[in-house]
Formats: structure tokens, C-alpha cells, sequence
């Protein structure tokens, strides 16, 4: 895989078998090329900055599935106030070093804003019977329809039959839930 001299920080990664993908289009063709294997695919969808539940939901997926993918996209529909966006950590290289201890056989996604963004980097609105409006809802208006749209978009992406999601935030867990129900997606939500 061609990397830009931008991302060469990551040749090493690559080079013990890591996949480090940041467009739609190359994680199309990873993803199609394993489609006459046998094997269940396992999403774990991150913003980044990972630790040690995120890296347990990892080892959970790589258990459970016979490829996972691993996205880092730091979402700025998910964020009320721009001077937090701003401020969040962006550690891809200490996020590709964790998940290197790991697994060499993890597929690392981490597209920019523009990439799944293309048009306007806006939320859909959805619906969830008022799940989203009560709890960290209440004071953060629009978040979840954040969170969501991310979602819908990763699934529709990487199609995986399981998608890990940390059961810390008990509130988003429910919403994730949710919305795999209302979309056509053939996925388990796994807390």
C-alpha cells in the first residue's frame, strides 16, 4: 500500500503487517479482498486517543472475528462547543504503537473530515424516542445525532457482522443500539 510522505512516521507499522488505511476507496479494496475467505468481520470505531478499554474491546473483537477494523476519526459532528474539536488529542502514531502490542493483523482506519465528509460535515437527525434528550443529552443537544450519523456511516463502510462499542457510556450504548435496529445493517452491537 502507497502511504504519502506525510504518514512515512508509519512505514514501520506497516511494514510488520498492519494495515493503515485513509480513504473509502482503499478500505473498499482491503475489505474486498478478503471476501472469499470465511470469517466473521468485527468493527471497533474510536476517536483516537485510545487506552485500555479501548484495547479491550479490541482483543475482544480480534476473539470474536477473523478480521477487525479499527477506525480513528475524531468526529466533529458529535462536539457542541468547537473549542473542544480543537482541543481533542490526535495520537495516530501512539494509537497505531497500542494497537500494535496487540495485533499485527489489525486494519487501522483513519480517514480525515473531508474524506467521509464530502459534502457538508453536518448530522442527520434521527429519532430515539427521546433517549437522546435525558441523561448527558440534555446538555448537549445534538450530540447524539452526532454520534449516529458517525455510525451510519462506518457501518455502511466496513459492513461488519459485530461492532464493539465500551459499555462506560452506558447512554451512547443505547442509542448505538437503537440505530442498528432502525438501519438495514445485518450487525450486533456488542457492549
Amino acid at each position: 500500500m502507497q502511504i504519502s510522505s506525510n504518514y512515512s512516521k508509519f512505514a514501520r507499522f506497516l511494514n510488520l503487517g498492519m494495515k493503515l488505511i485513509f480513504d473509502k476507496k482503499g478500505l473498499q479494496s482491503c475489505l474486498s479482498s478478503y471476501e472469499d475467505e470465511p470469517g466473521m468481520l468485527g468493527l471497533v470505531p474510536t476517536m483516537g486517543a485510545l487506552h485500555e478499554g479501548h484495547l479491550s474491546l479490541v482483543r475482544q473483537a480480534l476473539s470474536e472475528n477473523s478480521r477487525v477494523v479499527v477506525s480513528i476519526f475524531i468526529n466533529p459532528t458529535q462536539f457542541n462547543n468547537p473549542e473542544d474539536l480543537k482541543k481533542y488529542p490526535k495520537t495516530l502514531e501512539a494509537d497505531m504503537a497500542l494497537l500494535e502490542g496487540v495485533s499485527d493483523e489489525i486494519i487501522v482506519f483513519a480517514p480525515t473530515v473531508s474524506e467521509l465528509y464530502t459534502q457538508n460535515i453536518s448530522s442527520k437527525n434521527y429519532s430515539f424516542n427521546g433517549l437522546d434528550k435525558v441523561m448527558e443529552g440534555a446538555f448537549r443537544e445534538g450530540h447524539f445525532n452526532g454520534v449516529a450519523t458517525i455510525v451510519e456511516i462506518l457501518l455502511d463502510l466496513v459492513r461488519p457482522d459485530r461492532a464493539y462499542f465500551g459499555e462506560k457510556d452506558f447512554q451512547q450504548l443505547q442509542i448505538v443500539r437503537k440505530l442498528a435496529n432502525q438501519l438495514t445493517f445485518k450487525v450486533n452491537i456488542i457492549g
